[in-house]
């Protein structure tokens, strides 16, 4: 069983490298439905969510790194935005029970759908290598959608940063490779929260979950060059692919629920 794990982490860090994603909307349903097929017993929803949020961690930190060597991200835009999630996020979660379970569910299925058109729509004449450092950004457009996105994937359980990355290019009018790259350094506060949480609580498989540290650093890590070799329409159209795969989801459980 660790073997696998650690090769889906693989899988999942070099994506999450490449596209800017923290994971876990890939990771998650992987765990869960990828080792009964190789006859090994289904992980419990505990263990997938410890194992994701050390895979989630791991990925951010490295792809982060690597995408802030080619000047990809904008820590400006990282701590104004990750800032607004966090307490949004934690908002939302407390919000969460005042609000029936399928009423979340299609908000958050909306929220998908809409980040999936909204990477389709076309970018005219966007800079292939933008410089993060000289980005300049409307605060307020940038705390809406931090906020909005914080607050729904609170309320569900999700991050959402697969949501956010099409909102910082079409609504805050960031460079695709900025938001790919100043993403994960977004995520990385509050997923860096959540580990901390489940570290301290017992909730993490640690025999499972250190291969997955160990070695999805090298993949998103590879996963960043990968990105940055890219042509920027290129790279759209493949964090299209993810977006659209993850609205497809989050609908799936919508309709399964």
């Amino acid at each position: 069983m660790p073997v696998l794990v650690c090769v889906l982490g693989l899988l999942v860090g070099f994506v999450s490298g490449l596209v800017g994603i923290g994971g876990g909307i890939l990771m998650a349903p992987l765990l869960l439905f990828v080792p009964p097929l190789f006859g090994f017993a289904p992980l419990s929803m505990h263990t997938v969510a410890g194992v994701t949020i050390v895979q989630g961690l791991a990925a951010c930190l490295a792809g982060a790194v690597v995408h802030k060597r080619f000047k990809a991200v904008s820590l400006d835009l990282a701590l104004w935005m990750g800032g607004v999630i966090f307490v949004a996020a934690a908002a939302g979660g407390a919000a969460a029970a005042l609000v029936p379970n399928r009423l979340l569910l299609v908000l958050f299925a909306l929220l998908a759908v809409a980040a999936a058109v909204l990477i389709c729509c076309p970018v005219k004449g966007e800079e292939e290598h933008p410089d993060a450092a000289r980005i300049v950004f409307s605060r307020g457009r940038a705390f809406l959608a931090a906020a909005g996105v914080g607050l729904a994937g609170g309320m569900v359980g999700q991050g959402g940063s697969f949501i956010l990355i099409p909102l910082m290019i079409k609504f805050v009018g960031i460079p695709s490779r900025v938001a790919i790259g100043s993403n994960l350094a977004i995520v990385l506060m509050s997923t860096l929260a959540a580990f901390a949480g489940k570290a301290a609580t017992g909730q993490i498989d640690w025999p499972l979950a250190l291969p997955v540290a160990l070695t999805v650093p090298l993949a998103a890590w590879l996963g960043g060059l990968v990105s940055h070799r890219l042509p920027v329409a290129a790279l759209r159209r493949v964090l299209a692919f993810f977006i659209i795969l993850a609205a497809i989801r989050i609908c799936w459980s919508l309709f399964a629920a």
